[in-house]
């Protein structure tokens, strides 16, 4: 069985999407179109812009997004999952290519989730840090014992970990994460503490936007960050989606279910290649690669 996978923020690079735009009459209608939706030419940053064009988080986020989706669509009948996941971000890219959501309901989604997020991250310092070559359970202790807001956020595969909190938070729990045998324990240059607590005024804030948002049974099973089960309800896809925002991502569980469930070959969706060495640290026993169109 083929399960499809959707990178999320940090796949970016400068001229991103340009050889789609230039290679299919219809990924160039669908880039102009999101040109028009958004109000300014993401096409253009995507193509041209510079990677600091690329880190502001209201172009990163639908410019992974468009890459990925737009791939999938210009595909074709070479897109046929079985089941699909989105790793954060990536999670809208899924619903769209699945038709759960579509293309332009997807794409507002996704700039009003940027916009709220960076609205978030402005009302208190705060960060995420990378820890690898500790297990889940430490990370997970090491978080609990700081006095501030300090989570697990990215659970990325066996070993490798993402945690998110305050600026003070971060930094205690490195303190304390790098005695106990930690290979790296690192600080990470994002805008803030994405997938915890101090999300909660983005999470209200799209939360709203989804509630008014039609979405559809999509083709094939969704398998969600916050619980990494697969669903095909547009209700309880739609509150999942609410939820991700403040909760971890649960992506060595959800690719784990993925094989459980019958999934053979992993195609990644999108720009880069971060979802497969992920999913080989994960299992040996999938094959892995990157969709082409």
């Amino acid at each position: 069985m083929k399960a499809y996978v959707f990178p999320g923020q940090g796949a970016q690079f400068p001229g991103m999407g340009k050889d789609l735009y230039e290679g299919s009459a219809l990924a160039k209608e669908m880039f102009e179109k999101a040109d028009r939706l958004l109000g300014f030419r993401i096409s253009e940053l995507m193509f041209t812009g510079s990677e600091e064009d690329l880190r502001q988080t209201r172009v990163t986020q639908p410019a992974i997004f468009l890459h990925s989706v737009i791939l999938a669509t210009v595909m074709g009948d070479g897109f046929r999952p079985d089941m699909v996941a989105g790793h954060s971000l990536g999670e809208f890219s899924a619903l769209v290519a699945s038709g759960a959501l579509s293309f332009g309901d997807g794409l507002l989604l996704v700039s009003h989730r940027a916009s709220a997020m960076q609205k978030a991250c402005e009302l208190h310092p705060s960060s995420m840090a990378a820890i690898i070559g500790l297990d889940d359970r430490t990370v997970e202790e090491a978080c609990a014992a700081v006095d501030d807001i300090v989570v697990p956020a990215n659970y990325n595969s066996p070993g490798q970990i993402v945690i998110s909190g305050t600026d003070e938070g971060i930094a205690r729990a490195i303190e304390i994460l790098k005695p106990k045998g930690a290979k790296l324990a690192v600080k990470l240059q994002v805008g803030g503490a994405f997938h915890s607590p101090l999300m909660e005024p983005a999470r209200a804030e799209l939360e709203k936007a989804i509630s008014s948002t039609p979405f559809s049974i999509p083709r094939c099973p969704v398998y969600q960050n916050c619980d990494a089960r697969p669903s095909a309800d547009p209700g309880i896809i739609k509150t999942r989606l609410v939820s991700q925002l403040t909760s971890p991502v649960r992506w060595t569980l959800s690719i784990e279910n993925m094989i459980s469930d019958g999934a053979t070959d992993f195609i990644e969706v999108g720009p880069g290649n971060v979802l497969q060495g992920l999913i080989r640290k994960i299992s040996r026993d999938v094959r892995t690669e990157g969709a082409r169109f």
